[in-house]
This record gives structure tokens, C-alpha cells and sequence, in this order.
């Protein structure tokens, strides 16, 4: 295991989690996650990846909502957990993230290579 992976491994143990409002996808656009991230998930085609962009979706939405979401990348981990990236829907978790977690999450996002999916 990387030391990326290690590190993603980490963060999403301490992001916490809630239900989101059924069938809302308005946080699922375009977003960028970290190269080990991406080869977690399943490849989409060119044409996938213009699509969902030209929609202003995220390419691993689909008609039941996210088709990976057992592996959705960090940022999308983050939606709803922090003042700083509001749920549309007003939900969030009982408690939201520590702020140190944030910070390293966002740090780690900034210093890792991204890529728009």
C-alpha cells in the first residue's frame, strides 16, 4: 500500500457520514481527486467524461444516484461534513469534522496530483 493510499485510508476513517436527502445529487458536479483515487474507480470513456462535464455532473452519476459511492473520492467524502462545503438540503452529520482533519485533507489535496473525473 502507498503512502497516499495510507493516507486516504486514514482521512476516510475520520470523515464522518450521513444520509443524504433521497435522490439529490446536487454536490455530485465535476471534481477532482487524487491518482490513486481514480484507479479505484471504474474507467469511463472520453465520451462518458464529456458528457457529464458538458451536463456539469460528475461522470459516476447515475440514474440511482453515485455508481461508486463506496469509493467516491475525498472531496466528495467532505460535502456536508463542514461549514466550509455546505449539504444544499441543510443535512449533516451529529458532528461534524475536526477541523485539524479538514485542514490535512485539504492540504493533502493540494499537494497530491489531481485529476478531473
Amino acid at each position: 500500500m502507498t503512502k497516499n493510499s495510507q493516507k486516504i485510508r486514514f482521512f476516510r476513517e475520520r470523515i464522518p457520514t450521513f444520509a443524504c436527502t433521497p435522490g439529490c445529487h446536487d454536490c455530485c458536479g465535476p471534481v477532482t481527486a487524487s491518482s490513486e483515487e481514480v484507479a479505484r474507480l471504474p474507467v469511463k470513456s472520453d465520451k462518458q467524461h464529456q458528457q457529464a462535464l458538458a451536463e456539469y455532473n460528475c461522470p459516476y452519476l447515475g440514474q440511482h444516484g453515485c455508481e461508486v459511492y463506496d469509493e467516491r473520492p475525498l472531496i466528495c467524502r467532505l460535502f456536508g461534513t463542514t461549514p466550509r462545503m455546505p449539504c444544499p438540503n441543510n443535512r449533516a452529520p451529529e458532528e461534524m469534522i475536526d477541523q485539524r482533519i479538514e485542514k490535512k485533507i485539504h492540504d493533502f489535496l493540494a499537494e497530491t496530483r489531481q485529476v478531473l473525473l
